[in-house]
């Protein structure tokens, strides 16, 4: 007992030599900024992790008790996209909610006039510290500091980036801001629901550590009050805790808003609201809670506005659920307004549209489009972005490359050695070279890359080559350096992860070197192989459209192996006029140059370029090749083929097989999401 009262005696006095220091005397014309390190006094350090023992008892399990209140080291956490909801809904005075019935529901009811000398001042502010120093001069009740820290916060966010690192270090160092932690602490528990949400939203965005006692407790009460929250205070619970990482308290607390959701998931009919808890679920909630969350977007989906379109792609991303009906409806409405799409938001929706594996090739186009119509506004840096963003869709956008490269050409001195690698890897896989252009482009990135051979890591070189090598070009400077016995030995340790891949590359390289070389003459005789009898499930179809059009399994050769590894999956044989089909066992010896060969290969969707039947580098590369070894070839897109009846089948086989036009592909169509 004699220790618990020396205890309180000892708090008391820290309180009170605390406050004597924090509080400066106001005046009715001027206020002046008092900047002390509240961390410099140890007394007041213990007293946020102390002078509440009874915080940290059985009601707060999962309590930190080894780290302050806040820290003047922390980071800046970034806004999760509750910006407006904080702007237009943040407590300011003037509302509170009530107390909730037994029933759980809630009202809005007016607390303050509008008039209040107090709350006139804090909006008139313009910077955090002035709403700090409005709270040491007028702030007298709980209301009064949560609406001096969600001003701080609004205030806060709106600035620069540089702007936010300096005023950050005011902030903390602002005594009141200080005092201004030590009430919130004080006084959670008796905090209006909104107040409590958006006070632990301000102190997380401002960087107070997630670890301290602070957050925990608004993080626990929180809990406690879950049930009392209505749909307005949910959403920005659920924006805050996506910004927060995983710990017991956390995952607690999202496990109850996970089911309470469920419940209000039929009662929330605006789509803000709906795209923030749609973040808060996130990938691990189960598939019945994100088909709910999806119906709920779609019966509000003709109120959809664009940046809310914007923001459901994102919380679709966060939820890793690709809802077409949504993307499609939200597609419409970035079409229509992409010209008030900042940088920023262009590029997210193409890396959005990456992760959740959707196509649509209007929208691409669109994006596209605007940005070959606005090129010369912007950075040669951001089209390289832009380029590489539909590089990684398979979208290959020909005006804005077509454009890009002229800037290359124009002024190549822009390109660093990143850049480099990012262009030619951008061309080499959507397979687009500049045709009027054509030798001055590889020239100018020849000359480019040469300039990069003294410092380019090996690995860096292989692919740079080998991104030239599927153009067709032979970068002969860059060849020999890296086919040099040491760099070859140093790309090909066993210990790579990624020794295979290498090979690959390295393997192309060499093959582009000989067939790509112009000495290299087609030759007379191709030595080929079976590479197995066994015919793959996705090839059995047309194997029996085969033998059905042509009478006999002799008549064609499946599973060819060729030289430089090259495999096509079914090789016939036919005289110089086209006529006729040849057995294989007759055509096997024969080296006469009149003899056509037909090469059929069936191959992947991924194998094009999106939209299109434009192939990409790796097969463009494989085309070529087999076109110098003598062969025509047939590129069939094998999901529509397997759509085909076999009567169908039948008919185009025959129509590719005896076509003077193997290269026609207008009885195979490609579709998108749409």
């Amino acid at each position: 007992m004699n220790n618990k009262i020396s205890y309180l005696l000892n708090t008391v006095r820290c309180i009170h030599r605390c406050n004597s220091v924090l509080i400066p005397k106001s005046s009715a014309t001027t206020r002046k900024h008092i900047y002390r390190d509240p961390l410099e006094n140890v007394n007041f350090r213990k007293l946020f992790l102390n002078v509440f023992p009874s915080l940290r008892g059985s009601s707060l399990r999962f309590l930190s008790q080894k780290t302050d209140v806040f820290s003047t080291g922390a980071k800046i956490e970034p806004e999760k996209g509750v910006e407006a909801l904080v702007s237009e809904q943040a407590p300011q005075g003037s509302l509170e909610l009530e107390k909730s019935d037994d029933s759980g529901s809630s009202k809005v009811k007016p607390v303050t006039d509008h008039s209040e000398p107090f709350f006139n001042s804090l909006r008139k502010c313009t910077c955090p510290c002035d709403a700090l120093d409005l709270a040491s001069e007028s702030a007298v009740s709980i209301k009064h500091f949560t609406n001096c820290l969600t001003t701080v916060w609004r205030l806060f966010k709106n600035l620069s980036e540089d702007q936010q690192r300096y005023e950050k270090q005011l902030i903390f160092e602002h005594p009141v801001f200080a005092k201004l932690c030590q009430q919130l602490l004080r006084d959670s528990r008796r905090m209006s629901r909104g107040d409590l949400v958006f006070s632990l939203h301000a102190v997380v965005n401002l960087g107070v550590p997630q670890n301290t006692l602070l957050v925990q407790t608004l993080v626990r009460v929180c809990q406690e009050k879950l049930n009392l929250l209505d749909n307005r205070c949910l959403s920005v619970l659920a924006t805050t805790l996506a910004g927060l990482d995983k710990d017991k308290n956390v995952s607690a607390l999202q496990a109850g808003l996970q089911l309470l959701v469920e419940q209000r998931i039929p009662s929330i009919r605006d789509i803000f609201i709906l795209q923030n808890l749609m973040k808060c679920v996130g990938k691990d909630a189960p598939v019945f809670l994100k088909k709910k969350l999806e119906m709920a977007v779609l019966k509000e989906i003709d109120h959809l506005t664009f940046p809310n379109a914007l923001r459901v792609v994102l919380a679709l991303v966060a939820m890793n659920y690709c809802s077409i009906p949504i993307l499609n409806a939200c597609s419409i409405k970035i079409q229509e307004n992409v010209h008030d799409a900042p940088f920023r938001q262009l590029i997210l929706i193409l890396e959005a549209c990456y992760s959740l594996q959707y196509r649509n090739v209007k929208l691409f186009s669109a994006l596209a489009d605007y940005v070959n119509s606005t090129a010369c506004l912007w950075d040669k840096r951001q089209i390289i972005l832009f380029l590489s963003a539909f590089e990684t869709l398979g979208f290959q956008p020909s005006e804005l490359m077509g454009i890009f490269a002229k800037k290359v050409i124009e002024d190549p001195e822009f390109l660093n050695l990143k850049n480099l690698l990012i262009v030619l890897r951008v061309y080499s896989r959507l397979n687009y070279v500049p045709e009027d252009q054509k030798h001055l482009f590889f020239e100018t990135l020849h000359s480019c890359l040469n300039k990069y051979l003294p410092q380019i890591p090996n690995t860096e070189l292989l692919k740079a080559v080998y991104s030239l090598c599927i153009l067709g070009y032979l970068p002969h400077r860059a060849i020999d350096e890296l086919l040099q016995k040491d760099s070859r030995d140093e790309l090909l340790l066993s210990g790579d992860l990624y020794k295979e891949q290498k090979e690959i590359m390295l393997h192309c390289v060499k093959a582009c070197m000989e067939l790509d070389s112009p000495s290299f003459k087609k030759p007379a005789f191709v030595l080929t192989e079976n590479f197995s009898s066994l015919v793959s499930p996705t090839l059995r179809k047309a194997r029996e459209a085969l033998i059905e059009l042509l009478g006999d399994e002799n008549m064609f050769q499946q599973n060819v192996q060729l030289p430089y590894k090259y495999h096509i999956d079914f090789e016939i044989r036919m005289d110089s006029g086209r006529k006729k089909v040849l057995p294989i066992t007759a055509a096997d010896d024969s080296a006469d140059s009149s003899v056509q060969r037909l090469a059929f290969l069936f191959v992947p969707l991924s194998a094009f370029c999106v939209g299109t039947m434009q192939p990409q580098g790796k097969l463009a590369v494989k085309k070529r090749h087999l076109n110098k070894l003598g062969y025509h070839v047939i590129l069939v897109l094998n999901k529509k083929f397997q759509e085909m009846t076999n009567e169908d089948a039948v008919k185009f086989l025959k129509g590719k097989i005896y076509s003077e036009n193997v290269f026609s592909f207008s009885e195979v169509t490609v579709q998108d999401n749409n």
